[in-house]
């Protein structure tokens, strides 16, 4: 097997872990088998910067178009090393898929793993307002199974 048909299948996949969403501020890791650990992000324009120098770095998808940028650095990702074979995230973990990067953005799907639900998206933007909606209701959901557990915390006090 080529290594262009491993990345075009296994590599496409990046998993997602969000740990924390305060004040709409993501907290998580990006991991990619491309990487020989995770990259630890916080705030979404970290989140976007680190995931198009991964997608830099693998070449793939490849870039329509060359990114301008006022200073040329070279992207560097900065990988920690994990044993963890399970990667969730505390709050939520997303599988994003990039299948394009065109009008300097990115197209692909997104899968939300603690409810299945899968959405297309088509430019970053809407990727982000996917993911603000789904770390929503997941904070909604803690909060509610937070305030029942208190209720019932409360009730079989003596």
């Amino acid at each position: 097997m080529t290594q262009d048909k491993l990345r075009g299948n296994e590599y496409r996949s990046t998993t997602v872990c969000i740990d924390s969403y305060k004040s709409s501020v993501p907290v998580g890791r990006i991991y990619n088998p491309a990487l020989s650990g995770g990259v630890d992000f916080y705030g979404t324009m970290q989140f976007i910067l680190r995931m198009d120098a991964l997608l830099d770095g693998m070449n793939f998808p490849q870039p329509f178009m060359e990114t301008r940028s006022f200073n040329r650095r070279e992207k560097r990702l900065p990988v920690f090393s994990t044993n963890a074979e399970i990667r969730h995230g505390s709050l939520a973990t997303f599988i994003i898929r990039i299948f394009f990067r065109r009008n300097a953005s990115w197209q692909g799907s997104v899968i939300w793993l603690e409810s299945g639900r899968e959405e297309s998206f088509r430019s970053a933007l809407e990727l982000m307002v996917l993911a603000d909606s789904a770390l929503n209701e997941a904070l909604e959901s803690a909060q509610r199974v937070k305030k029942n557990t208190g209720k019932q915390n409360s009730s079989t006090a003596y």
